[in-house]
Formats: structure tokens, C-alpha cells, sequence
């Protein structure tokens, strides 16, 4: 299985980091612990963000400007953290799927960076992130088709499974799964990387049952 993702070149020389995290878990219903910790962080979320507030966090800020400079309109190709933020503060609020989901959801509004999370067993052969081919399509999550052409996305032998923006129903995290990859993508640096990846292997611990660890971060 992968542990390790290469990083392709991407339009106008614009740095990506990727900070990957392996690990062992349990996955399970979300209990009223957990949910009593999301529904905490959502609400300062509410109290401290407006809408026009959100495009001010650097991450969300340098992953619109990663979007645009490869051609993309990222108002219509929202990454996930700006997406989880219009949500709460439009009073949407979250679904709740699993501990694991939460969990990495958990860390995108802590961070700003958009964040994937991977049956790592559904993955075959070697990672690449990299711009999506001509026609590349999956079934994303929540979507019938999800097209990725042009879009920044995760790719092993099989072809593209994830995306800042959506990811597939191929490598979902399901109750089944076992093993785990979650990847922090991030277009504004390292520094906050191995933060964010210590805080996601303690979470993961606690709530998660997690084990076997291993973290790496890449460029």
C-alpha cells in the first residue's frame, strides 16, 4: 500500500506541500462525544466568520489563488475547507458520517486546508498529484459524475480518485475500512503541516482506535 505521493509539476510554479498520514483505525458511528467537540468548534466558526470573512484565511485564500492560476474558477470549483466553512456559517451546518470522516473534517476548518481521507486498501500502485487528463471523470461523493479535467487531482494505477474540490465513492471511507491515508494539501507552505498531522494522529488515536502510524510530508 502507499505511503508516499509524487507531486507533479503544476501551472505557474506555484509551491504544494502534502502532508500524509497513514494509520490503522476503527471505523464507527459518530458518538455524542465527538459530536459535542464539532458542534463546539462549528459554532465558533459561526460567532467569528461571515461569508465575506472566509476568503481571509490564508489557506482558503492561497488555494483560490492555486485555482485560479491553473485555470480554474474556484468559486465554481470550491476546495473542501471553503466549502465546510459556507456550510456552517450559512447555517447548513455538517453531516455527520463517521468518526473518521469527522475527524478529517475536524482538521480542514482547524486548518484551512482543504483535506482527503482514503481507504487505503481501495488505492492500487503509486500516487500522483497531478492535473486531471482530457474527458477524466469519477463518481464522486453525493454526485453522479464528478469531472475532474483540469482539476488538481490524486491518481493511482486505476486513474483519478480525489480531489481538493470532490472526492470518488472508490476510496470513501466506509465502515469496511481499515486502513487509512489522510492527506493535507496545502498551497501556503510547510509550516503548519506537522501541526495539523500531529493533531489528526491524536484525534485518530482517541476517537478512532488508531494505530501503526506513519507521517511524511512532501513538495
Amino acid at each position: 500500500m502507499p505511503t508516499r505521493i509524487e507531486i507533479d509539476k503544476f501551472p505557474g510554479n506555484i509551491e504544494v506541500n502534502l502532508g500524509v498520514l497513514t494509520a490503522n483505525v476503527v471505523v464507527q458511528k459518530t458518538d455524542t462525544l465527538l459530536k459535542k467537540e464539532i458542534h463546539k468548534l462549528t459554532n465558533h466558526i459561526m460567532t467569528d466568520y461571515g461569508l465575506k470573512d472566509i476568503h481571509d484565511i490564508k489557506t482558503i485564500r492561497d488555494s483560490r489563488l492555486f485555482y485560479k492560476n491553473i485555470g480554474q474558477d474556484p468559486s465554481r470549483y470550491r476546495v473542501s475547507s471553503e466549502a465546510l466553512y459556507r456550510r456552517i456559517v450559512t447555517g447548513k451546518g455538517l453531516y455527520f458520517i463517521n468518526n473518521v470522516v469527522e475527524i478529517n473534517n475536524i482538521i480542514s476548518l482547524k486548518s484551512g486546508f482543504s483535506v482527503g481521507c482514503y481507504d487505503l486498501d481501495k488505492i492500487e500502485g503509486p500516487v500522483v498529484f497531478r492535473i486531471g487528463n482530457r474527458n477524466e471523470q469519477y463518481k464522486g461523493i453525493g454526485k453522479d459524475v464528478f469531472s475532474v479535467q483540469k482539476l488538481p487531482v490524486f491518481s493511482d494505477s486505476k486513474g483519478a480518485f480525489g480531489s481538493p474540490t470532490s472526492d470518488s465513492m472508490r476510496t470513501m471511507i466506509t465502515q469496511q475500512t481499515r486502513n487509512i491515508m489522510l492527506v493535507i494539501i496545502s498551497f501556503s507552505g510547510q509550516d503548519k503541516i506537522n501541526h495539523f498531522l500531529h493533531e489528526a494522529k491524536t484525534h485518530f488515536t482517541k476517537w478512532a482506535q488508531g494505530s501503526n502510524f506513519n507521517e511524511n510530508i512532501q513538495a
